[in-house]
């Protein structure tokens, strides 16, 4: 394996999603693997943890869905396709997400629930301070945009082209949890190229984040 995939998950899942998984099935045979940690709760943490591996992994390519987008956008210096991503996590936790969560994914610890509480609305503040803060021309050849035309979760389009411009600003027929159908026919194309892989004829399963 000479080439590694970042995946970073979303909010409430784990890094035995099932688009992690059918991301690794795909690329697995093209000499490419698939890194998918279970992310931190508290995002303060989870920001350590991310430069922590990505120092360590050296990835050729981030793949980061939703929150996840959010943390990945701010590692940079290396390509990141961000789909969906969720910029403003404090707000959004503010209007529907207090109390207690179930993860829709099976952590590696067991863990099955968490809890949102001001603690940590307060260090997704502290995290979004620091988004955008390195956008360069540099920064924007690295960066692509995939958004849901149908996403009722979370819009953030205007924020990233704001940032990022048009260029890498991408639109799919989908909504906010990834799919079969986007994965085969929108995300893995763009990371095939990327990579430099070749591709092959998507098929693939239902998937939450």
């Amino acid at each position: 394996m000479n080439k590694t995939v970042l995946y970073i998950h979303g909010f409430a899942s784990a890094g035995s999603s099932g688009t992690a998984v059918q991301m690794r099935t795909h690329l697995y045979p093209k000499g490419v693997s698939v890194d998918s940690p279970d992310i931190p709760v508290n995002p303060l943490e989870a920001m350590q943890f991310l430069r922590q591996k990505v120092d360590q992994l050296r990835p050729s390519l981030i793949v980061a869905t939703s929150m996840g987008a959010l943390y990945a956008e701010q590692l940079t210096g290396i390509p990141r396709i961000l789909v969906n991503p969720s910029f403003q996590m404090a707000r959004l936790l503010m209007m529907r997400g207090m109390g207690r969560q179930q993860f829709r994914n099976k952590r590696q610890d067991g863990t099955k629930e968490f809890r949102v509480d001001k603690a940590m609305i307060d260090a997704f503040r502290q995290v979004e301070k620091h988004s955008f803060e390195a956008v360069s021309p540099q920064e924007k050849e690295l960066v692509y945009g995939l958004f849901g035309l149908q996403d009722k979760n979370v819009n953030c389009q205007d924020v990233y082209r704001r940032h990022y411009g048009d260029s890498h600003f991408i639109t799919f027929q989908g909504e906010h949890y990834l799919n079969g159908q986007v994965l085969g026919h929108t995300v893995l194309p763009l990371v095939e190229q990327l990579l430099a892989v070749q591709e092959t004829a998507p098929g693939w399963a239902q998937d939450k984040y």
